[in-house]
């Protein structure tokens, strides 16, 4: 089993480990996010998934990256002040998905890639998941289970 420090000290970061609910998060410093998937690439890590919030007031997105490695799962969050981030799906494919659903929900770009949007659902504008929706895109209180119903 690969000891966890070793990804610590490869990613060249002196925070400890930090173990909550099962999951193993690091910060990853000043590294990017495909010096990362490179790094978990060479330990021989699985990507999982990306989770993305938007924070408070205008302070941008928070996106954590989850990677499985022998059994364990590890999550190294970035915290991006504008809508973009590096792409890795060229380095992990299995992260194709997930960059495009979070385009399309969060309308995150995910630079030194193209891709069509998904559009889950015929209508929909990106940004989705976004709290600051547009006026016109809100419905007036007590409507918004009526429209999903008639869906």
């Amino acid at each position: 089993m690969i000891p966890l420090e070793t990804i610590r000290e490869k990613l060249g970061t002196a925070e400890p480990w930090v173990e909550s609910r099962g999951t193993h998060w690091l910060n990853p410093g000043t590294k990017s996010v495909r010096e990362l998937a490179a790094a978990m690439n060479a330990a021989g890590a699985r990507f999982v998934t990306i989770t993305a919030y938007e924070l408070p007031g205008k302070e941008g997105f928070r996106l954590e990256y989850h990677w499985d490695l022998e059994g364990r799962l590890l999550g190294f969050p970035f915290q991006i002040a504008g809508n973009s981030i590096e792409s890795i799906w060229d380095l992990c494919e299995a992260a194709d998905w997930i960059e495009r659903e979070v385009h399309e929900g969060f309308v995150i770009d995910f630079t030194g890639r193209a891709y069509e949007p998904l559009m889950l659902r015929p209508g929909d504008k990106p940004g989705v998941n976004l709290r600051e929706a547009p006026a016109q895109d809100e419905p007036a209180s007590g409507q918004q289970g009526q429209k999903e119903v008639a869906k």
